[in-house]
């Protein structure tokens, strides 16, 4: 057990990082964690010692940002091991793509040139299945780590495009002036799965839409899902194995679940607050039909030819790894967390 280690974990209040700390103080590490602000730093405490960390001094913050050089060569030093989970985050479609993408590919590369200075053994890089599978329409076969997604296609959405980038980025970085540096990519499907507190993640707005009745009918989509407690333990498998350097990892549940298949899950299994979902789906012509005109119609249309006959093997071969919850159990957990915390009122 390597209880000495520090790690540390960049963007500690979002939903991923804040599984991965808890895990990790767990195991008995010391983490360290970047925030924006200290402010935060509070509630996060509070969030941690009701799951039950009693060693809450092993957790430390430091307050660094992805777009700039300040802070992070002192937020480096003494740490073993590097999970950049933190990435930049936007919620309007960018007028220039640039403004999404050079943020990404910037951010890394600065986590990469300071833990090479800092003498970090290995970072891990939550990546995204958006930077390995999303062009990848041929079904006759499993998508892999081996693929990447062709970022000139029609209909990727700038946010796949800027992870896929800045992962490629990263790589090239390694490979030309990564020295020492060890390297590992975790690229997680869709991640939802139980909260630990009223902090949720982008994703769980797709099971807000649904509940809320803003879907009026379903489109065709299929899905590859993932609880975020099984991302967290893939990161620290892949932080630890010697099998790991070097590697991309898809981080993804057993098989896929479509939108009416989830649709129909939550009104059977979560009637209370499903009564919004709708029945109706939507034929496919009509997303075809918008694809002409509409840049989100593209983007589904998109979703619909893409491969989601997708292998989670190699994290299971290589690192051991194996999901502890299904697609319909990580679905319902989230459901469960949201009403929870008061984060649906639908009925």
């Amino acid at each position: 057990m390597e209880d000495k280690a520090t790690v540390l974990v960049t963007g500690g209040t979002g939903f991923v990082a804040r599984q991965v700390i808890l895990q990790l103080l767990q195991k008995g590490y010391r983490v360290r964690t970047t925030v924006r602000n200290l402010a935060s730093t509070t509630e996060l405490k509070k969030t941690l010692i009701d799951q039950g960390v009693a060693a809450i001094d092993h957790l430390s913050f430091a307050v660094a940002e992805l777009t700039t050089d300040d802070n992070w060569q002192k937020v480096m030093e003494g740490c073993r091991y590097v999970l950049s989970v933190a990435s930049p985050v936007f919620f309007e479609k960018p007028k220039n793509e640039q403004e999404a993408i050079r943020p990404a590919v910037e951010g890394i590369l600065r986590i990469l040139k300071f833990a090479k200075r800092a003498g970090v053994q290995r970072v891990v890089m939550t990546s995204n299945f958006g930077a390995v599978g999303f062009t990848q329409t041929d079904k006759s076969r499993e998508t892999t780590e081996s693929d990447w997604t062709d970022t000139t296609a029609k209909g990727l959405s700038v946010y796949e495009k800027s992870k896929t980038l800045a992962e490629s980025a990263a790589w090239d970085f390694i490979r030309s002036e990564g020295g020492g540096l060890e390297f590992v990519t975790i690229n997680a499907v869709a991640i939802w799965g139980p909260t630990l507190d009223a902090h949720i993640s982008g994703s769980f707005h797709l099971l807000k839409n649904l509940l809320y009745g803003s879907m009026k009918a379903i489109p065709d989509i299929a899905l590859n899902v993932i609880d975020v407690r099984d991302v967290a333990d893939l990161h620290i498998r892949a932080m630890l194995s010697p099998e790991a350097k070097g590697q991309r990892f898809i981080a993804s549940a057993d098989g896929q679940i479509s939108l009416p298949e989830i649709a129909a899950l939550l009104k059977k299994e979560r009637p209370g607050v499903s009564g919004l979902v709708a029945t109706r789906r939507l034929p496919t012509w009509i997303l075809r039909l918008g694809a002409l005109f509409n840049d989100q119609a593209k983007e589904a249309l998109l979703f619909i030819r893409m491969n989601r006959n997708v292998s989670n093997q190699k994290a299971r071969t290589v690192l051991g790894w194996h999901p502890i919850a299904s697609q319909k159990d990580t679905l319902l957990a989230s459901v469960d967390s949201m009403a929870k915390y008061n984060l649906i009122n639908a009925k």
